[in-house]
C-alpha cells in the first residue's frame, strides 16, 4: 500500500482518508435495496479499506508477540520446572517491560494519527524521536528493576526454585527490551501513515530467523534454557534494524522523517503528557491478566496451575494480537478523520471496527473450541495440563470476545487522545469488580482456575460496556497541533 506525502490533492494521498461515506453510489439509487440494506449492517468500502490495513497489521502483532512465545515453547519442551520458570518469567517481563514500551508508544497513535490527518508531514519524524527518547530512559529503568526479579518474585510468594530460574531467564530479556521499545514507536509511525504491507516482512522474516536461532541456541550450543531468551533479544534487533532501515532508505517518507533532529527534545514532555497516560492504560489491563499467574502460584499444585494460567494468558494476548489489527485500524482511521476535521466519519469508522472484530474474535473462538487440546500441546507434553486447559477453555472463548470487543475501543480512545480517561476505567474494572470476584471465587469458594478467569470475564465485560458509553457520550474533537509550536497539548473534552 503506497503512501504520497508529498501534500497534493490527489486521491491517493492518504490511503484511509479517502473514505466516501458521505457520498457514495448508494444515495444515488446506483445499488439495489439488498445493498442498500446490507450497507446498513455494514458500510462496504469502509470495511475493505479496514480489512486490507488490518491483515498486514494482524500478522505483524502476531509475529512480533510470538517471538517470545516460541522461546517459551522450547523452553517449556526442556522439562516441567523450565516451563513453569519461562512461563513467569515471560509474563513478569511483559507486565515490567514489554507491555509499558507498547502503551509509551500509543502516544504517537494520537500525535502522528491527528498530525498526519491535518497534513503537517514533518511533525511526525520529530515525535518519533521524541518518543525513542522516552523509551530508551523508561528501558534503562526496567532494567534495572529486571536485574533485581528474584527477590521481588520471592516477595510475591512465589516458589523460590521457579523465581531463581525466571530471574535468570529475565537477565538474558534486557538488550531485548530495548529493541522492543524502539521497534513499538517505529511502527507505530508507520501505522499513522497507513503502511502496513512493508511490515509483514519485517516482521514474518524475523519470526523465522528466531525458530531457527531459538533451535541452535537451546540445543545446539549447550545453553539451553538461557538460549532461548537470548534468542528473543537477538530476534527483537534484528526486526528493529529492518523496519529502522526501511524507514532510513525509503523516499516515500521524505516529508515525514526529515534525519535526527534536536528539535525532538523540545517535545519530550508534551510527548509524555499522552505516552505516561497511554502506558498506564495498556499496563493496567496486561497487569490484571498477569496476576492471575502470580495468583495461581499460591494455589495447590502451583507449578502446574502457574503453567496452566499462563498457557490461557498467552493464548489471551495471541489472539488479541489477532484482533489487535482492527484495534490499530480504529486508532488510525479515528485519528487520520479527527486530524482532518471530520469526527462524523470518525465514528462511522468506528462502527465497522467494531462489527468487524465481533466476526473476527468468533473465527478465533471456533479454532480453539475445536483445536485447544492441538494448541495446548504446543505448550507443554503433560496430559494433566493439557486436560486442564480443555476444561478452562469455555471461559477463555468468552474473555476473547469481550477482549476483542474492548480492544477495539480502546483503539478508539488512544486516536481521539482519551488516554487519561482509559486509565480510570481500566483501574475501576480490572481491579475494583474483576479482580475481588477472582479472588473470591478462586480462594473463598474452592474454585481456583476457573475462578480467577470467572472473575478476568467480569472485568473485561465492565470494561467493553464502560469504554462503549465512553465513545458513545464523549464529544470528538481533534488535538491542537502547530509545526511551529512546541506546546501542543490534546483538546480533550
Amino acid at each position: 500500500m503506497s503512501v504520497n506525502t508529498n501534500g497534493s490533492e490527489s486521491s491517493d494521498v492518504i490511503p484511509l482518508l479517502d473514505y466516501c461515506g458521505g457520498g457514495g453510489e448508494h444515495e444515488h439509487g446506483g445499488r439495489d435495496g439488498g445493498d442498500r440494506w446490507w450497507n446498513k449492517v455494514l458500510d462496504m468500502e469502509e470495511a475493505k479499506k479496514q480489512v486490507l490495513f488490518s491483515m498486514p497489521m494482524i500478522i505483524t502483532n502476531v509475529s512480533y508477540y510470538l517471538i517470545p512465545v516460541v522461546a517459551v515453547m522450547f523452553a517449556g519442551h526442556l522439562g516441567d520446572l523450565e516451563l513453569a520458570s519461562s512461563n513467569l518469567a515471560n509474563s513478569w517481563a511483559t507486565v515490567t517491560g514489554f507491555a509499558f514500551m507498547t502503551g509509551l508508544s500509543g502516544a504517537l497513535e494520537t500525535l502522528c494519527g491527528q498530525g498526519y490527518g491535518a497534513k503537517l508531514y514533518r511533525m511526525l519524524g520529530i515525535y518519533l524521536q521524541a518518543s525513542c527518547i522516552i523509551s530508551l530512559f523508561f528501558s534503562i529503568i526496567v532494567s534495572i528493576l529486571w536485574l533485581y526479579s528474584k527477590p521481588i518474585l520471592i516477595l510475591l510468594h512465589q516458589e523460590p526454585q521457579i523465581s531463581e530460574s525466571s530471574a535468570l531467564y529475565i537477565k538474558f530479556l534486557i538488550p531485548g527490551l530495548f529493541a522492543y521499545g524502539f521497534l513499538q514507536n517505529i511502527l507505530r509511525f508507520l501505522q499513522t501513515q497507513s503502511v502496513v504491507a512493508p511490515l509483514v516482512v519485517c516482521s514474518v522474516l524475523p519470526l523465522i530467523i528466531h525458530i531457527g536461532i531459538t533451535y541452535l541456541l537451546v540445543h545446539k550450543t549447550g545453553l539451553g534454557f538461557k538460549g532461548a531468551a537470548m534468542a528473543v533479544s537477538v530476534s527483537l534487533w534484528i526486526a528493529v534494524v529492518m523496519l529502522a532501515g526501511y524507514v532510513l532508505w525509503a523516499k516515500k517518507f521524505k516529508d515525514t522523517w526529515n534525519g535526527f533532529l534536536l528539535e525532538s527534545f523540545h517535545h519530550v514532555l508534551s510527548n509524555l503528557k499522552l505516552a505516561l497516560p497511554s502506558a498506564a492504560m495498556v499496563c493496567l489491563e496486561y497487569w490484571a491478566f498477569e496476576l492471575l499467574v502470580l495468583l495461581a502460584g499460591l494455589m495447590p499444585n502451583s507449578e502446574i496451575t502457574t503453567s496452566l494460567i499462563a498457557m490461557c494468558v498467552n493464548t489471551e494476548a495471541i489472539a488479541y494480537m489477532i484482533t489487535y489489527g482492527l484495534s490499530a485500524a480504529a486508532s488510525t482511521r479515528v485519528s487520520n478523520e479527527l486530524g482532518a476535521g471530520n469526527p462524523d466519519r470518525a465514528k462511522l469508522a468506528m462502527g465497522v471496527t467494531l462489527k468487524l472484530s465481533i466476526f473476527l474474535a468468533l473465527t478465533v473462538v471456533l479454532a480453539l473450541t475445536f483445536g485447544h487440546n492441538i494448541w495446548a500441546g504446543f505448550f507443554s507434553d503433560s496430559s494433566t495440563i493439557i486436560q486442564k486447559f480443555a476444561s478452562l477453555t469455555p471461559f477463555l472463548v468468552v474473555s476473547i470476545i469481550f477482549d476483542s470487543f474492548q480492544g477495539v475501543l480502546s483503539g478508539v480512545a488512544r486516536g481521539c487522545g482519551w488516554q487519561h480517561l482509559a486509565v480510570y476505567i481500566n483501574l475501576g474494572t480490572f481491579y475494583c469488580i474483576g479482580m475481588p470476584i477472582a479472588i473470591l471465587l478462586a480462594f473463598k469458594f474452592k474454585l481456583y482456575a476457573q475462578g480467577l478467569w470467572l472473575g478476568l470475564i467480569c472485568g473485561l465485560s465492565c470494561q467493553a460496556g464502560t469504554l462503549l458509553l465512553l465513545t458513545k457520550f464523549s464529544k470528538w474533537a481533534k488535538m491542537e497541533l502547530s509545526e511551529n509550536s512546541h506546546e501542543e497539548s490534546p483538546v480533550l473534552v
